[in-house]
């Protein structure tokens, strides 16, 4: 007998400082808190440790 793959279940979800679109494979508890990367990283520059290359392929300022 052959067995039937589980079909996946998406979940479709916004980031609310970016408006960006995403799908998870898991239900959060706080929607409301998700964030994209980009977001994130716009958030906490600070913390920003992309190599330069990947910072010029985005467009986002090497510099800081």
């Amino acid at each position: 007998m052959a067995r039937r793959k589980k079909e996946k279940i998406t979940y479709k979800y916004e980031c609310s400082l970016s408006g960006e679109k995403y799908y998870l494979t898991r239900k959060v508890d706080n929607a409301e808190e998700l964030l994209s990367v980009s977001a994130w990283y716009e958030m906490n520059p600070e913390k920003d440790d992309r190599p330069d290359t990947i910072k010029k392929r985005l467009g986002v300022d090497a510099e800081s």
